[in-house]
């Protein structure tokens, strides 16, 4: 193998690194270098030497079986002889050749009856990434580009404020978002310019986001893809629009870099002399293209030059200007392909396919090889099995929101925003005047407010801690425990049907408090490393102490702040669900939660001072179902515990129902009385209604985690048609629920749509796929908090008011947050809408492309 020094005006790079003669050697190649052929590129005679190498004349170079170069073959002025003649008949030539713009060196190349491979038409395919010398070279092209630009301005590229004044950052467009263009992109933003790009290529535009630049487009949906990772030709009409945006753009930037090529033809113009001219004196041009003819009309090939005061760049040689570096990677690539090609170390050969599918070997070989022995095989046959294009990437929720918004003339969202704000203040004038109560108003303010916050709450919360904030708000939806705490009666046991119901739903509160809590810490310990620092969780005894006990002192010295225990445990409930939202404060989140449901429920007993047999009840019947919850998280095996939480989510459904229905019976007696009647009727049923749906669904969900049930969606016939009958028949019920007075009616009504939201909740989930059962989880939960709502109202409870607006607003952001990040087919507005649309099987389409 020979290295000669290249004798192109100004090249500086070498073919072959020191360290890619110790590759060759391995390889089973004797290596002969020019004396001092890598000098320029700072590889001296002696590290060629060191790696194995010996150091030759160029005669003996020449006549290697196969030599390596940067540049193609040509006239050696100092010896008065053409490059290919000095080489050995049927040697190999590896270099840079562009064939179809050099046919006499073609046809010198094979009077020498050379075998060639041509590094410029290695195929853009993956397999061929590491052979790839133009986007090597592109890539320090686009890196050198920015740093010439960068030198030539006369400001700084990143924006700054000093003691002496602002300093604005400079304004950088690229034009051409391949590897050249995106490189130049990275280090402008790096640099911290203002970054602008264009192409005709909807995945370069997507590239140069990615990269933090602002993509331009043009008012036209025309594709830009073309053969080889290059851009194709663009129509007429294309060409006039993308001039007008390069117009406008002229006049404000301060400087351009453009990198558009079109394989075999002079570069297209894309900035004119008349663009130029607007342009702000001192502003900077680059011209990648320059060698090609160039992109902008008034760049000086191969100079530096000025024209009206910009400043151009036209140098063709910006890989050689790095020479260092750029031999470093030729040679990494030239290595990498004569090893792919050939990787027998006895003998140099490789088969030469006609036939060959697209992406493979063959087709890399097929492609790079443009004469072999003296036979010109360039252009290479089409491939078989080429990929067609890629479909257009679909538009995500926020793109096609902002795409709305941005239809809708200033003066319609402007009256949009105003009607909404005006429907809202409209609606609270009209609560307070239908309030049937003092009590209402209020509750609908603390309603209104927690909810608002739970909207905000959320927003934010990392992906991975999806699964520990559902857990966490399910845990704390087991607040219903106060609803049948504050139901419950007798002495030691319940003495009638409505206090049996209490104490079954405090019962089942509490296991799923207590498991649900113990699930969450299992879930965050899934992320604790080694090397994480030393907890001290028993430092929050002190808030929680002061917490429990200033109340119990307080309550034992005639004060009576329950509202003000209600509140510290809803913000207690609210620095939970913000917790939960990053890594670094989960833990301190689900502590708070502990500390706000325990402090709620305290706080009920406080208020409800039961009797000694009374508390006995109660405490029997939470700790009974604390116990149970502990025990099930604790055998639960890690891989079940998202599953477990849909369990644990069923519990409070069902302790909704029973709260609610025990809560009628309690009030049935006062209805006739009571200005409030009707309104805490209408509360009752809502509860009911949303708790067996919970219940229901959230048993299937389980299932379908679990693999107990088909995780695929069981398509009913008719299921449209069963679920509208089930929510007709829901609502209905309410006619002679509010009609007739009887307390057997009101049972019977009450029984009756608890049955039919189970069946509804069953009919939804099963329609759903297994692998969207999260999301449904997650609006199951928002439901649940609704239903401690309607408890909250019910027993004119604070708490549970403000705990089921946080829980019920935050699920439903999560939930919609949730369906954004897995493109699911519902936007979790509704949870109706995801029964309604048929799962399909995912499937990646596209195509295979080389990375940048």
């Amino acid at each position: 193998v020979g290295i000669p020094k290249e004798i192109f005006q100004n090249e500086r790079r070498v073919a072959i690194s020191p360290a890619g003669v110790e590759a060759l050697i391995k390889q089973g190649f004797n290596v002969v270098v020019e004396s001092g052929a890598g000098e320029s590129a700072k590889f001296s005679d002696d590290m060629y030497t060191k790696a194995g190498a010996t150091i030759r004349d160029v005669k003996d170079v020449f006549a290697s079986d196969v030599l390596l170069k940067v540049r193609a073959p040509m006239l050696n002025s100092a010896l008065g002889v053409h490059e290919a003649d000095l080489m050995s008949e049927g040697a190999t030539l590896v270099s840079f050749i562009y064939p179809a713009q050099n046919p006499e060196l073609m046809d010198q190349l094979s009077q020498r009856k050379a075998t060639v491979l041509a590094m410029d038409q290695v195929p853009r395919v993956t397999i061929a990434q590491g052979y790839d010398a133009l986007s090597s070279m592109a890539n320090i092209a686009g890196y050198k580009a920015v740093v010439l630009a960068a030198n030539n301005f006369g400001r700084f590229f990143t924006g700054q404020i000093t003691a002496a004044g602002k300093v604005p950052p400079a304004k950088v467009l690229i034009i051409g978002g391949g590897v050249a263009g995106l490189a130049a992109a990275g280090s402008a933003r790096a640099m911290g310019a203002i970054v602008r790009g264009f192409d005709t290529r909807a995945a370069a535009l997507e590239q140069f986001k990615s990269l933090g630049a602002e993509p331009l487009e043009v008012d036209m949906k025309e594709s830009g893809e073309g053969q080889g990772g290059y851009a194709k030709e663009m129509s007429k009409e294309f060409i006039e629009a993308e001039m007008k945006l390069f117009a406008k753009q002229c006049l404000d930037v301060d400087i351009i870099i453009t990198t558009a090529l079109i394989p075999g033809r002079k570069a297209p113009v894309l900035i004119t002399k008349e663009m130029v001219e607007t342009m702000k004196d001192g502003s900077v041009v680059v011209d990648l293209a320059a060698e090609a003819g160039g992109n902008i009309e008034t760049t000086v090939p191969g100079e530096l030059s000025v024209h009206k005061g910009v400043i151009h760049v036209g140098y063709s040689d910006l890989p050689s200007r790095l020479p260092t570096q750029a031999s470093t990677l030729y040679s990494n690539n030239i290595i990498k392909l004569i090893r792919a090609i050939s990787p027998d170390k006895e003998v140099f050969h490789f088969d030469i396919k006609n036939e060959f599918d697209y992406g493979t070997m063959d087709h890399v070989i097929r492609g790079s090889i443009v004469m072999q022995d003296g036979k010109v095989l360039f252009p290479a046959p089409q491939p078989n099995s080429v990929p067609v294009a890629a479909p257009p990437k679909q538009k995500t929720i926020q793109e096609l929101a902002k795409e709305k918004a941005a239809s809708i003339s200033p003066f319609r969202a402007t009256l949009n925003t105003a009607g909404m704000y005006t429907g809202g203040l409209a609606s609270a004038i009209g609560l307070g005047i239908c309030a049937p109560n003092a009590a209402f108003p209020q509750m609908v303010t603390t309603f209104g407010l927690a909810g608002i916050v739970g909207y905000h709450t959320v927003w934010g919360v990392t992906p991975a801690l999806h699964s520990p904030l559902m857990s966490v708000t399910n845990a704390i939806s087991g607040l219903t425990a106060v609803g049948g705490l504050s139901l419950m009666g007798g002495g030691f046991l319940p003495s009638s049907t409505a206090e049996t119901l209490a104490v079954l739903a405090a019962f089942i509160s509490s296991v799923n408090i207590a498991g649900g809590f113990s699930v969450t810490q299992k879930m965050l310990d899934m992320f604790k490393r080694p090397t994480d620092p030393p907890e001290y969780n028993y430092l929050y005894l002190l808030p929680v102490g002061l917490f429990v006990g200033g109340y119990g002192v307080a309550l034992q010295s005639g004060y009576n702040i329950e509202q003000m225990m209600y509140l510290g445990s809803g913000l207690c409930c609210v620095g939970a669900l913000g917790g939960l939202s990053t890594q670094s404060t989960a833990r301190l989140g689900n502590t708070l939660g502990m500390i706000g449901v325990a402090g709620g429920i305290v706080a009920t007993f406080g208020a409800l001072k039961p009797s000694p047999e009374l508390m006995a009840q109660m405490s029997a019947a939470m700790a009974v179902g604390g116990t149970a919850g502990l025990t099930i998280a604790k055998k639960i095996q890690i891989s079940d515990l998202p599953q477990l939480v849909a369990a644990f989510h069923s519990l409070v459904g069902l302790a909704a129902v029973l709260t609610c229905v025990a809560e009628y019976m309690v009030e049935y007696p006062h209805f006739a009385t009571d200005p409030a009647a009707n309104l805490t009727k209408i509360v009752a049923y809502l509860g009911t209604y949303i708790g067996g749906v919970t219940f229901s669904g959230s048993l299937v969900a389980y299932g379908k985690l679990q693999g107990l049930l088909n995780s695929a969606p069981l398509m009913l016939p008719g299921r449209h048609a069963l679920n509208a009958t089930l929510m007709a028949a829901s609502v209905g019920g309410m006619i002679p629920y509010m009609l007739d007075p009887s307390y057997t009616t009101g049972l019977t009504c009450l029984g009756s749509v608890s049955a039919l939201s189970a069946v509804m909740g069953l009919t939804l989930t099963a329609a759903i796929g297994g692998a969207d059962m999260p999301v449904v989880i997650t609006v199951l939960n928002s439901y649940s908090g609704w239903a401690l709502c309607a408890e909250g109202f019910l027993l004119n409870n604070n708490l549970l008011t403000i705990v089921g607006a946080l829980i019920g607003s935050s699920g439903a952001i999560l939930s919609y947050i949730m369906c954004v990040l897995v493109m699911s087919r519902a936007t979790g507005a509704g949870y109706a809408i995801l029964s309604t649309v048929p799962a399909t099987p995912l499937r990646l389409q596209g195509v295979e492309r080389p990375c940048a």
